[in-house]
């Protein structure tokens, strides 16, 4: 049995992904936030967290995104991604609807229909669209937009199902730990990292990007991020394709280090999706393995 720590309450859309990776025997614990849900991993609470970071439509999850990249380290060893529907809803006595509450990316992923039919409706912030739905049953406004499991669960009406601006969203979700032993590579794998430039100055993105591009080693996501200590002062949290035990990813890593202020390994580990690297003929394990064979080599006098 493992304890796993997610952004809840009960029926979130983190707590479904969660459902995927877990069984019967794992105890699943909800915590108010992303930071809440991580500090439980740092403080011993759990021995993984389960938060989201990434959506087709909105982008980002900036709050996750800094959580890692500060504090204690954690390091990611999975991902999951989730479909995701919104649906509003109300308590079961028929209200005009002057508020609705949900998460901001639930608000952002459902604007045109919002428009549309409630233009003049007072928008409220919650910590997640299923925190949003629990807090409806107190009457503290007169509707949510959550994951449609949340009507029979909190006893609410659905007044409209299937209400996203875009029927294909879809989330990230990843699964962290304390720093240890990660995961072996499989051949679809994810490299994540936090890069700290020092003082900035003309070129500081081209360095940093030039370290994988000429290794091969292509980028599924590059975020520019405040480091908190001054305007100004940014750094970089990317994914690259591939795992650290690779002998072109390593090296792309070892570059990184060497121009960096300091770079912080988030981990490297399956994706959910199973694709596999785009690398070059000329860019694989092999060829580096024989280009180092041949400097070899030529240094001990056996190659020209």
């Amino acid at each position: 049995m493992s304890t796993y720590a997610y952004l809840g309450p009960a029926g979130t859309f983190t707590e479904a992904a969660l459902q995927k990776i877990t069984t019967e025997t794992d105890e699943l614990i909800p915590y108010a936030n992303v930071t809440a849900a991580l500090n439980a991993v740092r403080l011993n609470e759990a021995e993984f967290a389960l938060v989201p970071i990434e959506n087709s439509v909105e982008g980002v999850v900036a709050r996750t995104l800094d959580e890692l990249a500060s504090g204690d380290p954690l390091v990611i060893t999975g991902e999951v991604t989730l479909p995701v529907t919104f649906a509003l809803m109300t308590k079961l006595e028929t209200v005009a609807i002057n508020s609705i509450a949900t998460h901001p990316h639930g608000e952002s992923q459902c604007r045109t229909y919002i428009a549309k039919n409630y233009p003049n409706a007072e928008i409220i912030t919650t910590s997640s669209t299923a925190a949003a739905a629990e807090a409806l049953t107190r009457g503290e406004f007169d509707a949510a937009i959550a994951a449609p499991g949340n009507a029979a669960r909190y006893g609410l009406k659905i007044v409209a199902d299937n209400i996203g601006d875009n029927e294909g969203a879809v989330t990230r979700f990843v699964l962290v730990s304390k720093p240890g032993s990660h995961p072996a590579p499989t051949g679809h794998d994810r490299t994540s990292l936090a890069a700290f430039i020092g003082i900035d100055h003309a070129g500081a993105l081209l360095e940093v990007l030039t370290e994988f591009a000429v290794r091969g080693v292509n980028l599924t996501f590059i975020q520019s991020r405040p480091t908190g200590r001054e305007l100004g002062h940014y750094h970089f949290i990317i994914d690259a394709e591939g795992h650290i035990d690779e002998a072109r990813v390593g090296d792309a890593l070892t570059g990184l280090r060497r121009i960096c202020e300091d770079v912080r390994f988030l981990g490297s580990y399956p994706r959910a999706d199973k694709m596999a690297p785009t690398t070059p003929k000329n860019m694989n394990d092999e060829t580096f393995s024989e280009s180092r064979k041949w400097l070899n080599e030529v240094r001990h006098g056996r190659a020209i």
